[in-house]
């Protein structure tokens, strides 16, 4: 019979992260001033761009899984 030593927590009491389906990510852009940047339905932001095409792409890199902050 194998018995858990006292000081150490039972397997019963670690939690699992939930491994749900991922989030779906709708993209928009938003002006603030001369900049614009790339917002997304899960709460991620890009950086402000001058250029609203760059934006544009962070948003589609984003919603492909290729951006650095998901």
């Amino acid at each position: 019979m194998h018995h858990e030593p006292a000081d150490s927590p039972a397997l019963t009491s670690l939690r699992v992260p939930s491994q749900g389906p991922e989030p779906t990510h709708s993209t928009t852009t938003v002006e603030r001033g001369s900049f614009c940047l790339a917002r997304c339905s899960c709460g991620w932001a890009g950086p402000a761009r001058r250029s609203r095409d760059r934006a544009r792409t962070d948003a589609a890199e984003h919603s492909a899984g290729r951006a650095d902050s998901r």
